[in-house]
C-alpha cells in the first residue's frame, strides 16, 4: 500500500489495516510452517529427526531419505497408481456430475423436487461402512482399479454446487439454443459447460484433491500391493520400518529414519498438487471472465 493511499485513511482506518496485515501474516506463517517443517525434516539426518532437533531448517543435511524412497520400485508403482486413480477418477466424476447437475437444474424435470431431495439426503445419511463394503464385494469391485474409480465417482455436494451454478445461468441462453434446433445434450455441452467454467474448475480441483488423498477405502478394498496408491504405500513403509528390529538397532548411526522417510514421501506426494493448483487457479480466474455474462 503506497504512502499516498495511506494518507487518505483516518488513524482508526490505518490501525485496522495494520492489524489485518499482521493477522494475515501470522495466519500465512501458521499455514506454511507445516510444509516448511516437513521439507526440512526430509533433508535432515535420521538421528536429528529422531532427537527432535529439526525446527525450521535441515539438520545434518542429507538426501539419504530421498535415495531410500526414490530407489524403491514399490514407490513408483504406487505413484503411478495414484496418478491413474486421480486422472481417471476425476474424469469419471465429471462425466457423471455435470449431466446430473444439469438434469436437476432443469425446471421441466419430472419430480425435480424429489430427485433433488434424494441427492441431498445422501449428504446426511448413508448405509455405513459394512453395507458399502458388502455392496462392493457383491458387485465384484473388490481389489480392482475400476472399483476405486467408480465406487467414489459421485459426490452429492459437487452435484448441488454445480446445479446451483446452472440455475444461475439465464434461461434465455437455453431458449435461444432450442430455437436454433439444439437438443438437451447440445445445450449442455455447447452452452452451459462453457459458461460454467468457474464452477467446473472448482469441482475438478475438489475431485483431484479427494482422489489424490484417498487412503482409507483404498486400504480396505485393495489387497494387491501392486494396486495400492501412494498414501497406502506410505503407511506400509512406516509399518515396515517401525517393525524392522535390525534397522531400529542401527538408528543412531542411520542416515535416515522413519520420520525422514515419511517426510520425503509426503514431499514427493504433494509436488503434483502444487504443480496442478496454480494451473487450475489460473484457469478458474479465466473461467470467471468467460462466464461473466449478464442477462
Amino acid at each position: 500500500m503506497s504512502k499516498m493511499n495511506m494518507n487518505l485513511y483516518s488513524r482508526g482506518d490505518k490501525t485496522f489495516v495494520m492489524v489485518n496485515m499482521v493477522l494475515i501474516g501470522l495466519f500465512t506463517i501458521a499455514a506454511l510452517y507445516p510444509f516448511i517443517y516437513v521439507a526440512a525434516l526430509s533433508f535432515s539426518s535420521g538421528f536429528a529427526a529422531t532427537a527432535g532437533t529439526v525446527v525450521l531448517t535441515p539438520v545434518d543435511a542429507t538426501i539419504a531419505a530421498y535415495e531410500r524412497v526414490l530407489t524403491a520400485p514399490e514407490f513408483w508403482h504406487s505413484y503411478m497408481n495414484t496418478m491413474f486413480y486421480t486422472i481417471a477418477g476425476t474424469l469419471m466424476s465429471l462425466l457423471i456430475v455435470i449431466p446430473g447437475a444439469y438434469a436437476l437444474s432443469r425446471p421441466q424435470l419430472v419430480g425435480r423436487r424429489f430427485w433433488n431431495l434424494m441427492v441431498a439426503f445422501t449428504m446426511w445419511f448413508h448405509a455405513g461402512m459394512i453395507p458399502f463394503w458388502l455392496n462392493m464385494r457383491d458387485l465384484g469391485l473388490l481389489d480392482s482399479y475400476f472399483g476405486i474409480i467408480i465406487g467414489f465417482a459421485v459426490n452429492a455436494f459437487n452435484i448441488i454446487l454445480l446445479r446451483n451454478f446452472f440455475e444461475s445461468i439465464p434461461s434465455s441462453f437455453a431458449e435461444a439454443a432450442r430455437m436454433d434446433g439444439a437438443n438437451e445434450f447440445q445445450i449442455l455441452w455447447k452452452v452451459f459447460v462453457p459458461l460454467s467454467k468457474p464452477a467446473i474448475a472448482t469441482i475438478t480441483l475438489f475431485c483431484i484433491v479427494a482422489r489424490w488423498n484417498g487412503f482409507f477405502w483404498a486400504m480396505i478394498l485393495l489387497t494387491d500391493d501392486s494396486k495400492i496408491p501412494l498414501q497406502v504405500y506410505l503407511r506400509h513403509t512406516i509399518a515396515e520400518l517401525s517393525d524392522d528390529e535390525e534397522f531400529a538397532a542401527t538408528l543412531l548411526s542411520a542416515a535416515y529414519s522413519v520420520e525422514t522417510v515419511t517426510a520425503a514421501i509426503i514431499v514427493c506426494s504433494i509436488i503434483p498438487v502444487l504443480l496442478v493448483y496454480p494451473w487450475v487457479q489460473k484457469y478458474f480466474n479465466k473461467g470467471i471472465l468467460l462466464g461473466g455474462v449478464k442477462e
